[in-house]
């Protein structure tokens, strides 16, 4: 990536060692099956970044204080094994450095190897994921770690909800719970599907969003656009009630395909990643002259729902 800070922050609140916030872009499209351009997502979300006002109204806040460590990029492609064990592999250090952990793909399959780290750190996770696409396709096109299949794996080893689903194979139908698939036709019939999909997560969840889960009106640069999609106050005022009531513990953001002729889609995807670091950190103190507030921290908040660090 050719941003040295994410959009544009001072040095002292882009260092590792300081930041509470890690940002992992993964520019990965090895196996998207219509658009691609994915790759181009995470260099596109940072230049809309570094536009961007950093000052959130809603929360009255300005969550880069924090500090937010824009990592290396994961640029593994030899083959989605591979990229999605080196995603895994950077995810998971950087959640034992007791970081918030972000990701900004690429494809949809980046996710395998975030959720999995997640999965392995954080106890009784629930993986929320926001999407068109069932991607629970077992394996498609020879791979496991096909775009297609972005969430199988989460829907047998973590408690996964789905949220915005209007596309699906019928291979697809009953590998997950149904009770915990909110269809976008029924949510348009339900003013309370908010609360139900609350109720289906655990304490501990990880969010991943594929960019189609909108609808194509708001955000039309995504490799596969489906009609019918969400819009931007309902779903930020689903998120604001998933980062109050439960412990979201990292989250992904996927399925950028950039269009260098209308770059409303690249904005969206930065303020929608802005808006949920803003959420997440809205109650949780800065770091003062003599350190954090021991009874109000991220790290003592994190920590304590861990799996054993040193796993």
């Amino acid at each position: 990536m050719s941003n040295s800070n994410y959009a544009g922050i001072p040095d002292e609140n882009a260092g590792l060692d300081s930041a509470s916030i890690v940002l992992i872009p993964v520019p990965y499209d090895g196996t998207s099956t219509w658009q691609k351009g994915a790759d181009k997502g995470p260099q596109a979300f940072l230049d809309a970044s570094a536009n961007m006002e950093l000052y959130d109204i809603e929360t009255d806040t300005e969550v880069y204080h924090h500090g937010i460590f824009l990592a290396d990029a994961v640029t593994e492609n030899s083959s989605p094994e591979a990229m999605v064990a080196a995603v895994h592999a950077d995810t998971k250090k950087y959640i034992k450095k007791n970081k918030f952990v972000t990701l900004f793909g690429g494809e949809h399959s980046v996710s395998i190897g975030s959720i999995r780290a997640f999965n392995e750190m954080y106890e009784n996770l629930s993986v929320l994921q926001i999407d068109a696409h069932a991607d629970l396709r077992k394996e498609y096109e020879g791979s496991r770690c096909n775009h297609a299949c972005a969430v199988y794996e989460a829907s047998q080893t973590t408690n996964l909800v789905q949220v915005g689903i209007r596309s699906m194979d019928s291979i697809e139908v009953g590998v997950n719970d149904e009770e915990k698939i909110f269809y976008s036709h029924e949510m348009l019939q339900d003013d309370y599907w908010p609360e139900k999909a609350t109720e289906a997560l655990t304490e501990n969840v990880f969010i991943t969003i594929d960019l189609d889960a909108f609808d194509p009106s708001i955000c039309p640069s995504t490799g596969t656009p489906e009609p019918g999609g969400m819009f931007w106050y309902e779903t930020l005022d689903f998120l604001k009630m998933v980062f109050t009531e439960k412990n979201v513990v990292g989250f992904d953001i996927v399925e950028l395909c950039p269009n260098p002729a209308d770059k409303s889609s690249d904005f969206l995807a930065a303020k929608l990643y802005y808006k949920m670091l803003s959420y997440k950190f809205k109650n949780i103190a800065l770091a003062g002259e003599d350190g954090y507030d021991s009874d109000n921290t991220f790290a003592k908040a994190g920590l304590k729902k861990m799996k054993n660090i040193e796993d």
